[in-house]
């Protein structure tokens, strides 16, 4: 539990919020304890509100389609995954053992409905604030990008389809430079196909980069 608390920078005063909020239906029914579906239903109600909280403080300009749509990039099992990653939430995870067995400690669904719970917990245990501090650390660089390409074309997604129209292909973004303070970096990415360079692209985040190659490469292609 120390580990987990060290990572997500909060520290429980009811630690059996923290174990109940990484106890997996599995573990749970094994061993005829309470799991964590009830902490993350009303995980996933903070997480609405807070980060509408912070579109609408933050960014007063944007409409409320454009708020509508950053909130659904956002708030998403793909997002809720990476934060899980970031803070190893799968060494942490009571699950039982067959799913255990099976991978289930990597699956971003399981993994995207602990942090969901993990906010719940912070919630019930520290009050709004802290659940908010939390939820805007963690997602404050991915609605930064979302708002910034509020309208975009996901040229990642276009790139991909546009590739595979003929069969499985090999795609890898890597990330070629970066450079800067931590609050103005710079970053250069490249995006290849089977090991062979399509293109490059800069910008203010990782994604960002990946963005831009992706976008490049597929006016090379055209």
């Amino acid at each position: 539990m120390e580990k987990v608390e060290k990572s997500i920078g909060y520290t429980f005063q009811n630690k059996d919020l923290l174990r109940k909020a990484l106890t997996h239906t599995s573990y749970a029914y094994q061993n005829k304890l309470e799991s964590n579906e009830k902490l993350e239903f009303l995980g996933d109600s903070i997480l609405e509100f807070i980060s509408s909280k912070y579109l609408y403080e933050n960014y007063p300009k944007l409409k409320e389609g454009e708020m509508t749509k950053v909130r659904a990039t956002v708030v998403c099992e793909k997002s809720l995954y990476q934060i899980a990653k970031l803070h190893n939430f799968s060494d942490f995870l009571y699950l039982g053992k067959s799913e255990r067995k099976t991978g289930g400690e990597n699956r971003p669904a399981i993994l995207a409905d602990s942090v969901e719970a993990v906010i719940a917990a912070i919630y019930l245990d520290g009050g709004i604030d802290e659940a908010e501090k939390f939820i805007t650390e963690n997602l404050k660089e991915q609605i930064e990008f979302a708002t910034n390409h509020v309208g975009d074309r996901d040229y990642k997604t276009v790139l991909q389809e546009k590739l595979q129209e003929h069969g499985e292909v090999k795609i890898e973004y890597e990330i070629t430079k970066e450079e800067g303070p931590d609050h103005d970096k710079y970053f250069e990415a490249q995006v290849s196909c089977n090991g062979e360079v399509l293109a490059k692209g800069e910008g203010k985040s990782k994604k960002a980069a990946h963005m831009n190659a992706a976008k490049k490469a597929l006016e090379n292609l055209k």
